[in-house]
């Protein structure tokens, strides 16, 4: 049972709202915003938001800092179908891994290729690797955890600006854990 009826859904209307952190909204200043502080560069990466049942996600092959309400693809999150699908874009190939991410009950997703994300997910991979191999499992006040490679970090400023976590209230602070999963990406 689908959770939303396409049919009674007008696809035009999951994209218009004035309200500036409506999703279809939010996207396309986050992607210009990522963009001019270099962390996402020309089509690389993609960005998604889930908002109550629908997916909004932004679409393959466009410059991030050019991406519109109108790019934007929604998907039914419970049947994986698309509500809304721009005749003349594709959907982000970075789906699966957001698909992934909001199963494990993210609310947002960034897949950004940037060179300070790649470096930390190398880390995260190589002190996996020495921690499996029998070498010691922290490493500069950042932990890595299992196969799936697990980011996590305390005792840093910037972490006091990230929420606990959906239906809790507040923000982390200095002395707490932020705890980010790695998954893993794929050539395509």
């Amino acid at each position: 049972m689908s959770s939303t009826d396409p049919a009674a859904i007008d696809p035009e209307a999951l994209i218009i709202s004035s309200d500036l952190e409506h999703p279809s909204n939010l996207i396309p200043a986050l992607c210009k915003a990522f963009y001019n502080l270099g962390w996402v560069t020309g089509t690389g990466g993609g960005t998604s938001i889930r908002h109550g049942p629908h997916i909004y996600i932004a679409p393959s092959g466009v410059q991030k800092e050019k991406i519109q309400p109108k790019d934007m693809f929604v998907l039914d999150y419970a049947t994986r179908t698309y509500l809304r699908r721009p005749e003349i874009l594709k959907p982000s190939a970075c789906t699966p891994l957001f698909l992934a991410a909001f199963d494990r009950g993210a609310g947002c997703c960034i897949h950004t290729h940037s060179q300070w994300a790649v470096l930390v997910t190398l880390l995260v991979e190589r002190d996996t690797k020495q921690s499996v191999n029998g070498g010691d499992r922290r490493a500069g006040g950042a932990e890595m955890e299992g196969a799936a490679g697990v980011f996590e970090i305390e005792e840093i400023e910037q972490i006091k600006g990230i929420g606990r976590g959906r239906g809790k209230e507040g923000s982390l602070g200095y002395f707490e854990r932020l705890r980010m999963p790695i998954i893993e990406n794929t050539a395509q």
